[in-house]
């Protein structure tokens, strides 16, 4: 992106070619070290076989729904390694392979998409905001929280992940125009997967692209090729550092692809054809990054990986094959920060029938 300009790119910046050799549209943008490269290609191994084995348990009744990232490992491990430890993200149901790459366990991440509870883990503790099911309304909660964190002069930036359905939404709205406003310290970034369950890009927006919303607000915007790894950690890389120093919230839109049905439930035949799935398959994140780094990754280091990452699929299946241990009055516990009177009466009422 030009000095001094709010406009995205003319065309999605772009590090990697679909082969894997080196492309020419990246502009300004500084290309990740070598050993940062390295370690993105190793979440994105990680996070490619989480998710197969995810998408496994449902098949085996293990989890209610699993809605599967494959082919966005790029957009999911980059926002997670943009991001300092004190930094905030917001995820929604689709970014499971995020949180794994922010280091959270399986058993936290997935017991939302497993029906136990409505968050397995620690925001506060892990700066994860719960996944959100809603389209958008985690954008107003980044918003938010990165306005209150910059009342209070903390150097911490929120990054509120989000799909292409999403933008059609009246709360994405709001919080870009709050945001620019008050030049909150958040960075919103569209995975567009070219479909709305089944309702494709062409019939959700007329724009040009997603980025350009961000100018009506006032908001400085990018596009990137979402598949290719290494634009889309760079270009986060430097938006994250905008929101960081002051200078407003940016929005991102990666191009991307959703390989997979909507979610287990979804029959992706029925809206789209298998030439266009075709296609994006050759477009693989993970091939092409692990072609890119041909000289610095070697054979031994990539075996490694992908022992790892069997490894991690048997903590996946080992977890999620245990029956959980639920207490009904867990229901309660995070409503309000102070019971309610009513909210007290319902407790006792369970308790009571519980006992009975």
């Amino acid at each position: 992106m030009a000095a001094g300009t709010r406009l995205p790119s003319a065309t999605p910046v772009r590090f990697v070619a679909e082969d894997g050799s080196r492309a020419g549209r990246h502009g300004a943008y500084r290309e990740p070290a070598g050993e940062r490269l390295k370690e993105a290609y190793r979440l994105m191994v990680l996070g490619r076989r989480f998710d197969v084995q995810a998408t496994a348990l449902t098949k085996q009744g293990r989890l209610a729904v699993y809605p599967s990232s494959a082919g966005q490992e790029a957009c999911q491990v980059a926002a997670a390694l943009a991001l300092e430890a004190n930094d905030w993200l917001f995820p929604t149901y689709r970014d499971s392979v995020a949180l794994v790459a922010r280091g959270l366990k399986p058993g936290e991440v997935l017991t939302l998409l497993r029906g136990d509870a409505h968050c397995g883990y620690n925001p506060v503790e892990t700066r994860v905001a719960p996944q959100c099911t809603p389209l958008a309304t985690q954008t107003l909660h980044a918003v938010g929280l990165a306005h209150a964190m910059q009342r209070r002069g903390e150097d911490a930036v929120a990054l509120a992940l989000i799909g292409d359905g999403a933008t059609s939404e009246g709360d994405f709205h709001e919080a870009l125009n709050f945001a620019a406003v008050f030049k909150a310290p958040v960075v919103f970034f569209v995975q567009n997967n070219r479909f709305a369950i089944s309702v494709p890009f062409e019939k959700q927006s007329a724009a040009e692209a997603l980025a350009y919303k961000g100018i009506g607000y006032g908001m400085r915007s990018e596009q990137v090729d979402g598949n290719d790894a290494v634009a889309v950690l760079a270009v986060l890389d430097d938006a994250v550092q905008h929101a960081r120093e002051g200078r407003g919230p940016v929005l991102v839109e990666a191009h991307t692809y959703r390989i997979d049905a909507h979610t287990n439930a979804d029959d992706a035949t029925r809206y789209r054809d298998a030439d266009e799935v075709a296609k994006w398959r050759e477009a693989d994140p993970l091939k092409r990054l692990e072609t890119y780094l041909g000289d610095v990754l070697t054979e031994q280091e990539i075996a490694r990986y992908r022992e790892e990452a069997e490894v991690f699929a048997q903590s996946v299946r080992d977890t999620l094959n245990a029956e959980p241990e639920l207490d009904p009055l867990s229901l309660f516990d995070h409503v309000y920060a102070e019971p309610t009177r009513q909210l007290q009466q319902q407790r006792a009422a369970l308790e009571a029938e519980l006992e009975a």
